[in-house]
């Protein structure tokens, strides 16, 4: 009786495991660059930079066309703007700043009030807006993620 050796062709099963740990440990570094939780953070707080500098845009282009004049509902007193969907009356019984009448009637200065990527609350847009003594008006966004601070003044 004679006995053929044959070659067999093919990886080990210790190869393939060896090669399935390299690829899962390279991934994970991967991942760990790249961090797409901070990636989505940043995209939103892009997002939070151009809306309050809309925002403010559009409150003194109203300023401008008016002489000067701020429109009335800002205050020196901090207050959320209302969603321009919502009606005045119902934005100032919850102590809201309605803008919408003034800035986005026939959309004149802006099509409507920009709204936070995370606002929270039913009528609230989650941007800020206050003017100081000297009618300096600032917009800003406290919902900013990773600690950064998002306002404009001018």
């Amino acid at each position: 009786m004679t006995f053929k050796r044959t070659q067999q062709k093919g990886f080990t099963l210790l190869e393939i495991i060896l090669v399935v740990a390299a690829i899962a440990i390279l991934a994970g570094i991967v991942i760990l660059a790249i961090n797409p939780s901070k990636q989505l953070g940043d995209t939103k707080n892009a997002q939070r930079r151009s809306d309050v500098t809309t925002i403010l845009n559009a409150v003194y282009q109203y300023s401008i066309d008016n002489m000067g004049v701020l429109p009335t509902l800002i205050s020196s007193t901090s207050a959320e703007i209302c969603l321009s969907s919502v009606a005045s009356t119902t934005c100032t019984s919850a102590g809201l700043v309605s803008l919408g009448t003034e800035l986005t009637t026939n959309e004149k200065y802006i099509t409507a009030i920009p709204t936070d990527p995370l606002a929270s609350t039913t009528n609230g847009t989650g941007y800020y807006i206050q003017k100081s003594s000297n009618n300096r008006v600032t917009v800003y966004a406290p919902a900013a993620e990773q600690g950064a601070s998002i306002s404009v003044t001018r």
